[in-house]
C-alpha cells in the first residue's frame, strides 16, 4: 500500500493493532464542525477506556463549544505513515470533579516528570473541565505500509 492508497475499510471497534497504538501517549487531533460549516481543528491529549476515546478541555475554548453545538468529531492520532482514524458523536460530561480527575490523569500519563504534572495539575485545579467520550461509529486504521 503506498500513502495513496485508501485505509482499511471502516469499523466500530478497535482492532488489537489499534488498540496498542492509542494506549501509547500520542497527540490527537480532534475536528469539529463551527458554526458555519467550516472546520476546526485542534490537538489534544487523550486516554483509551475500552473502545472509548476520553479527551478534556477548559471550557470556554472553541472546539469544545463546537462540540456542545453539533457533537460529530473525528479524531486521528498518527505517527509517521500510522495511524488510527476515530469518527462518531461524543458524550459530554459537565461534572467538574469528573473534569478535574481526566486532566489528572491525562497530565500524568502524558507528563512523566511527576514534579512537572504536579505543576501542571495544580494549574488545571482553577480552571472549569468539561470531558467528551467517543465511542466510535468508524474507525480507520493504517500500519507499517498495510
Amino acid at each position: 500500500m503506498t500513502a495513496l492508497d485508501p485505509p482499511t475499510s471502516p469499523s466500530p471497534t478497535l482492532s488489537p493493532a489499534a488498540r496498542r497504538f492509542l494506549e501509547a501517549p500520542r497527540l490527537a487531533v480532534v475536528a469539529t464542525i463551527n458554526a458555519d460549516g467550516s472546520p476546526f481543528q485542534a490537538v489534544v491529549w487523550y486516554r483509551l477506556e475500552d473502545d472509548t476515546i476520553v479527551f478534556n478541555s477548559r471550557v470556554g475554548r472553541h472546539w469544545p463549544s463546537n462540540l456542545a453545538r453539533d457533537r460529530r468529531v473525528s479524531i486521528i492520532v498518527v505517527d509517521g505513515e500510522d495511524y488510527v482514524d476515530l469518527r462518531g458523536e461524543v458524550e459530554i460530561d459537565d461534572d467538574p470533579e469528573v473534569g478535574q480527575a481526566v486532566i489528572t490523569a491525562l497530565a500524568k500519563r502524558y507528563e512523566p516528570d511527576q514534579a512537572a504534572a504536579e505543576r501542571q495539575i495544580a494549574g488545571f485545579a482553577a480552571q472549569r473541565r468539561v470531558t467528551f467520550r467517543l465511542r466510535p461509529s468508524k474507525v480507520f486504521e493504517r500500519f507499517g505500509g498495510d
